[in-house]
C-alpha cells in the first residue's frame, strides 16, 4: 500500500525524467506490484487451504521401509496414502520377507522395480477404509492380498497362462507393497478378485503366507506331483517346506528333503517329511537309489536358487521323471549342465512363475480348512523400524520365514 507512494516521492526527486515518462513508469510499477501482491495472496490461500484439506483428509506420516536404490533401503516415514472412490486402504498386520525381496533389496533383481518405492508382496491385514464406490467389502474385515494382477488380454492370459502375463501389474512393484503401515489397494486389484476375505481362525501370519503357497501350488501342478510318487525337495527353506507338505497332500509315497541346515531338517521332519538328508555329510544319491530301487526320484523340486546344484540334481531323477526349477536364481541363473542326462533319460525340466488366481484361491482354501501348517514356517517377527535386523536374519539362514509387523 505505502510502498508505491514512497517510490513515487523518491523517483520524483531522484530521476530527471519528464512527467510523462515518470507517470508511465509509475503505472507499470503499480501493475508489477499488484501482480506480485495477487500471486502472494493466492499462494497464501492455497497453502492454508491445502493444510486444512490434508488435515481433514487425514494425511499423516506413517512408517515404511523405503527402497531408494540397490542396497539402499531403510525404515523411514512417508505420507499415509489417500484412497480414491474405487480403492481400499489396508492396515498391514503382517508382511513376510521373500527371497525375491532380498534380491530386489540387493539389486540382483531390478526388472519392474521402482526407486524410491515400498516393496513387499506377501501381505495380510485389516480393511481400514473403503472408497465410496467399492462394494462387497466392509471396514474391519481381515483380508489377504493376491499381489499379481494379470491384464487378461495378452497372448499369455488368453492362452491360459495368466501367471506369466506379459503386461501384469503387481502390488510391491508398480504399486507400493506391504512393508508399510497402510497400503492402497487399487481398483484393478479389487475388480480382479485379488482381495480375499479370511475368517478369524486364520492368523495374520498364515494369511500373508498364502501368496507363496499359491506359487508352490503352481509349481506342484507344473511338476505333476501325484499319487505314489517319490519326491525330492532340494532345500528346506520356507518354499521347500511348503512344497514338502503339498507333495504329501497330493499323495506322494515318500518325500525326501535335502538340506544342510539341521534346524530346517528338524522342522521338515516335524511337518511330515519321510527323510531329511544332510547332503554335506550323507550320500544323497545313494539314499535316493535305495528308496527307489535304483530308479531315481519321480519328481524333483529345486527350492533353492543355486545354479551349481542343477547338474547334480538332474542325475537324481528317474527316466521320464520331472525336475521343476522352482526357485528364482540370481542374475541370469546361468549354469553348466550335461544335456545328455536330459536327452537320454527323457527328463522333463520345467520352471514355474508366480501363480494364477485359481492357485491363490486354492491356497486360501487350504489354509482356511487347516490342511497345511504355515505358522510353523514363520520363526521371527520384527517391527518395521527393525527391518535391518530382519534382513540380516534372512541372510544368516538362522531362521525360516521372517515376518514384518507394524
Amino acid at each position: 500500500g505505502r510502498a508505491p507512494q514512497r517510490l513515487r516521492k523518491e523517483l520524483k526527486w531522484a530521476c530527471p525524467l519528464s512527467s510523462v515518462i515518470r507517470k508511465e513508469f509509475e503505472k507499470n510499477l503499480q501493475k508489477i506490484l499488484k501482480t506480485i501482491e495477487n500471486k502472494l495472496q493466492k499462494w497464501y490461500k492455497r497453502s492454508v487451504n491445502n493444510f486444512y484439506l490434508n488435515l481433514c483428509k487425514g494425511v499423516v506420516k506413517m512408517k515404511a521401509v523405503i527402497l531408494s536404490g540397490p542396497n539402499d533401503f531403510a525404515p523411514g516415514e512417508i505420507e499415509k496414502p489417500l484412497i480414491g472412490d474405487h480403492d481400499i486402504l489396508l492396515e498391514m498386520k503382517r508382511a513376510a520377507i521373500c527371497g525375491t525381496d532380498i534380491r530386489i533389496l540387493e539389486g540382483t533383481k531390478t526388472k519392474g522395480v521402482r526407486y524410491p518405492s515400498v516393496i513387499g508382496h506377501e501381505i495380510c491385514g485389516v480393511i481400514s477404509e473403503i472408497g465410496k464406490e467399492v462394494t462387497g467389502y466392509e471396514v474391519g474385515e481381515k483380508v489377504a492380498i493376491a499381489n499379481v494382477i494379470p491384464c487378461g488380454s495378452c497372448p499369455s492370459c488368453l492362452s491360459g497362462r495368466e501367471n506369466a502375463c506379459m503386461r501384469r501389474k503387481a502390488i510391491g512393484y508398480e504399486f507400493n507393497g506391504g512393508f508399510e503401515e497402510y497400503i492402497r489397494i487399487p481398483e484393478i486389484a479389487i475388480k480382479s478378485g485379488n482381495v480375499i476375505k479370511l475368517p478369524e481362525q486364520v492368523s495374520f501370519t498364515a494369511g500373508a503366507l498364502i501368496e507363496p503357497l499359491a506359487c508352490c501350488i503352481r509349481g506342484l501342478k507344473n511338476a505333476g506331483t501325484g499319487f505314489n510318487d517319490v519326491v525330492l525337495i532340494v532345500g528346506a527353506g520356507p518354499i521347500g517346506l511348503m512344497h514338502m507338505q503339498l507333495a504329501k497332500i497330493a499323495g506322494a509315497k515318500q518325500v525326501i528333503v535335502s538340506e544342510p541346515n539341521p534346524m530346517r531338517r528338524q522342522i521338515a521332519l516335524e511337518l511330515g517329511a519321510d527323510k531329511a538328508v544332510d547332503p554335506v555329510t550323507e550320500d544323497l544319491a545313494g539314499i535316493i537309489s535305495d528308496v527307489t530301487g535304483g530308479l531315481g526320484a519321480d519328481v524333483i523340486v529345486m527350492a533353492i536358487g543355486v545354479p551349481a546344484l542343477v547338474n547334480s540334481t538332474l542325475k537324481l531323477c528317474r527316466r521320464g521323471g520331472t525336475v521343476n526349477l522352482f526357485a528364482g536364481f540370481a542374475g541370469t541363473g546361468e549354469c553348466t549342465i550335461e544335456v545328455n542326462t536330459i536327452h537320454y533319460n527323457e527328463i522333463n525340466v520345467n520352471g514355474s512363475t508366480a501363480y494364477k488366481r485359481e492357485d491363490y484361491l486354492q491356497a486360501a482354501d487350504m489354509v482356511i480348512s487347516g490342511k497345511i501348517n504355515l505358522d510353523r514356517i514363520a520363526t521371527h517377527t520384527y517391527k518395521i523400524e527393525d527391518f535391518q535386523t530382519a534382513y540380516e536374519m534372512c541372510k544368516s539362514g538362522k531362521g525360516l520365514k521372517i515376518i514384518i509387523e507394524p
